[in-house]
């Protein structure tokens, strides 16, 4: 089953990868949530390559060594680390701003990635 899991999960990743990077997009990190049907199908589970599940970087932005900025939901990971939070059940209230910083990344990297 590791092998099935890490052959479908490069496999994956490499499609996301060639359509993205002729766009000028690099896929810095993603991840996959797989299942199994009673019969032993693989099926992906989850949303893929979104900037929910992956970590979208601009290609013309990126330098060895730095971390460019992203197009996904780092702008609300970076607020939630300055918070007094103990990361339990509830999470702060994120304010207007950040959702809207956020909504604007997703749609620039929807615009990079179809035109």
């Amino acid at each position: 089953m590791a092998e099935r899991l890490r052959h479908a999960s490069l496999e994956l990743y490499e499609a996301g990868r060639r359509y993205a990077d002729p766009r000028g997009i690099i896929i810095a990190d993603t991840k996959f949530e797989f299942g199994t049907t009673s019969d032993g199908t693989l099926l992906v589970i989850d949303e893929i390559l979104t900037p929910d599940s992956s970590r979208f970087w601009p290609a013309a932005e990126y330098r060895i060594g730095t971390s460019p900025p992203s197009f996904d939901k780092q702008i609300v990971r970076n607020w939630l680390e300055t918070q007094p939070w103990n990361k339990k059940h509830p999470a702060p209230k994120l304010p207007a701003d950040v959702l809207k910083k956020t909504s604007e990344k997703y749609q620039e990297v929807l615009q990079l990635l179809t035109n």
